[in-house]
């Protein structure tokens, strides 16, 4: 999606490019089933044919075979002699032990209570109201934290699809002169443990709900820096940790309204010593028709969690609004930028 179409695309006709837009999420329900049938980790010995896998699940074998094969033309498995199907580099992404979450993913964003709020875009964009709100009754992160399997998914996907973020973020800001980062609404420690582990000198302050935080400790001894960070409970419209040199909000803003966007920054600038610097990790938008993903992500955002994404002239006034002033806005290789405030 921030790429622009490639030479076959582009060859396409405009109305057969628009239908292949509509049809995309084919694919996605294809790859949806693959890990529903848990398919990587069943071919994780060898090659199997459909009737093999079939029969422990009690499935109809024909039409397994029919969604391997389907999966075979996605790269995600080869078809073997016998009628047998293999994984592929790509299929091994899809294990539930391999890195990047990708498993946890595509359940998330192929879930009924994500892809539901995503069907129901065209009544957020009659209204500006969250169409997930309507359809649950609550807001999207009231929802996870009444059922903590999916948060936990959820704190995975994040991972998954920002996975690339951390390192490009650490490489690209000056965190030389830094001692203590407050990561503000940090999930379980995904940022905070790639910039710690990049970055030897630093020491680590984990601030979110306690459901959010339930998984850090594990995660964050897994990445071993779990003896640099402490990990507080900490609900950010209400407190934030004192006495951080930096504070870091990584795709924490884009999330909630502007009001309660406020309402967080403003606990942030209570909580920050005078030096202090505030690091937004967001992705900026960029003007005019050049693509990003992050014009992509503001759907979601309006449809789901009831935020936005913005441009940089956006944020600082959203920033001014809150006691801060925007110091610099730091590209990254990734689609994030560093946005850099002090107190004003």
């Amino acid at each position: 999606m921030t790429n622009p179409p490639g030479p076959q695309a582009q060859a396409l006709p405009p109305h057969a490019q628009l239908v292949q837009m509509a049809s995309a999420y084919w694919v996605s329900c294809i790859v949806h089933a693959a890990v529903k049938f848990d398919l990587a980790d069943r071919l994780a010995d060898g090659p199997k044919t459909a009737a093999e896998i079939a029969l422990p699940l009690k499935l109809h074998a024909p039409s397994l075979h029919r969604l391997m094969r389907s999966l075979a033309s996605l790269g995600i498995l080869t078809e073997k002699q016998g009628k047998s199907f293999g994984l592929t580099p790509l299929g091994e992404a899809l294990k539930k032990s391999a890195p990047g979450y990708a498993r946890s993913s595509i359940l998330t964003l192929c879930s009924p209570w994500f892809k539901g709020a995503m069907d129901a875009l065209p009544s957020s964009v009659e209204d500006g109201k969250t169409a997930f709100e309507k359809i649950n009754g609550m807001p999207a992160f009231d929802f996870l934290g009444k059922h903590p399997e999916l948060a936990s998914l959820f704190s995975e996907t994040m991972v998954g699809i920002h996975g690339g973020e951390p390192p490009a973020v650490a490489k690209a800001y000056d965190f030389s002169t830094l001692k203590t980062i407050v990561d503000v609404g940090g999930a379980n420690g995904n940022m905070l443990a790639i910039l710690l582990s990049l970055h030897p000198h630093l020491r680590g302050i984990l601030a979110d709900l306690p459901h959010v935080v339930k998984d850090a400790p594990q995660f964050l001894k897994a990445k071993g820096v779990a003896q640099r960070v402490t990990i507080e409970a900490h609900d950010f419209f209400t407190s934030v940790p004192p006495g951080g040199d930096a504070y870091i909000l990584s795709h924490v803003i884009h999330d909630w309204s502007e009001a309660q966007c406020l309402t967080i920054l403003r606990n942030v600038h209570r909580a920050m010593p005078a030096q202090a610097r505030l690091l937004l990790i967001e992705m900026v938008l960029p003007h005019g028709d050049e693509p990003h993903f992050g014009k992509i992500l503001d759907m979601v955002m309006l449809a789901l969690p009831g935020g936005e994404e913005r441009t940089a002239e956006e944020y600082e006034a959203l920033l001014a609004k809150a006691g801060f002033r925007l110091t610099k806005v730091v590209p990254t290789e990734s689609t994030v930028s560093v946005i850099e405030a002090v107190k004003a």
